[in-house]
Parts: structure tokens; C-alpha cells; sequence
């Protein structure tokens, strides 16, 4: 038993993780001179745009920048959470509540990257002048880490879930 808790808990963490790296790093966009993401974009090391108000679709990146930030709480809360469950609940309960909001931070994380790969074409061609060498790039890192940082917050919800606490 106290090997699937400590596997849990290090899935639970390296959630996490992918969530903070995904959220900060500044590679959603990448190329070989440039490099971009929801905060700002660079066209080199030294060049860099903060990405604000003056952007056509700013909304847009607000939705992403707001639901990626809500994902990486959500799944920080639902941790201390589990945390507090190991020691509150009785035994045979489930931690129903530890997977809601892990679940959550799920919706969170894939609403933000499922807006982002729709919407990164209109962003880039809306503000060609900001994004003029954009369009050779590929996703980087960032972006994949957040599909993927999906998938870890899915399955750990999935496993609070059917999770029952043992002596």
C-alpha cells in the first residue's frame, strides 16, 4: 500500500510540474529564429514582445493564459487535498473530492490547449506584425507538455476516484 501511495503522489507531482513548465515556458510556438507562447514572443534571444492589449484575439490568449493558470492551482489544491483526505477520511471512503478537482484542473488544461491549436492561426495572421516569422514554426515543448500534462491530470482524477482508503 505504501508503494501505490508514494506512486501517486509522485504522478500527483510530476502533474503538477508538466502544468508549471507548460504554463511558464515560452515555447508554444517555435521556429528556428523564434520562439512564442501565450505571454510573449521572441524573435530572438534579445527581441521579445510582451504579448498585451494592443493584439487583435488578445482575448483569446487571455482564455488560454487564464485556464492554463486555473489547471496548475487546481491541480496544487487538489494535491493538499489528497494530502488532508489520507488523514481525515475513514477507511473504506473514496477521495471523491481530490478527483473533482483534479478533474477540474483536466477540463482546465484541455479547454486552454484545445484553444490555442484552433485558434493559433488567426492569432499569427491577425498580428503578422508581430508574428512575421512565424509561419515555418512548429508546436514546441510547451504545447506538447500540456496535451500531455492532460492525459497525467486525466488518469490521476481516474485514480482518486476509484482510490479507496486502507489502513
Amino acid at each position: 500500500m505504501l508503494v501505490l501511495l508514494a506512486f501517486i503522489i509522485a504522478f500527483h507531482i510530476t502533474s503538477a510540474a508538466l502544468l508549471f513548465i507548460a504554463t511558464i515556458d515560452n515555447a508554444w510556438w517555435v521556429g528556428d529564429e523564434f520562439f512564442a507562447d501565450v505571454w510573449r514572443i521572441c524573435t530572438n534571444n534579445t527581441n521579445c514582445t510582451v504579448i498585451n492589449d494592443s493584439f487583435q484575439e488578445y482575448a483569446t490568449l487571455q482564455a488560454v493564459q487564464a485556464t492554463m493558470i486555473l489547471s496548475t492551482i487546481l491541480c496544487c489544491i487538489a494535491f493538499f487535498i489528497f494530502v488532508l483526505q489520507l488523514f481525515r477520511l475513514k477507511q473504506g471512503e473514496r477521495f471523491v473530492s481530490t478527483s473533482i478537482i483534479q478533474l477540474m484542473a483536466c477540463l482546465c488544461v484541455m479547454i486552454a490547449a484545445s484553444i490555442y491549436t484552433d485558434r493559433r492561426e488567426d492569432i499569427h495572421e491577425k498580428n503578422m506584425q508581430f508574428y512575421f516569422m512565424t509561419k515555418e514554426g512548429s508546436y514546441g515543448y510547451s504545447y506538447i507538455l500540456a496535451w500531455v500534462a492532460f492525459a497525467c491530470t486525466f488518469v490521476s482524477g481516474m485514480m482518486y476516484l476509484i482510490l479507496r482508503k486502507r489502513k
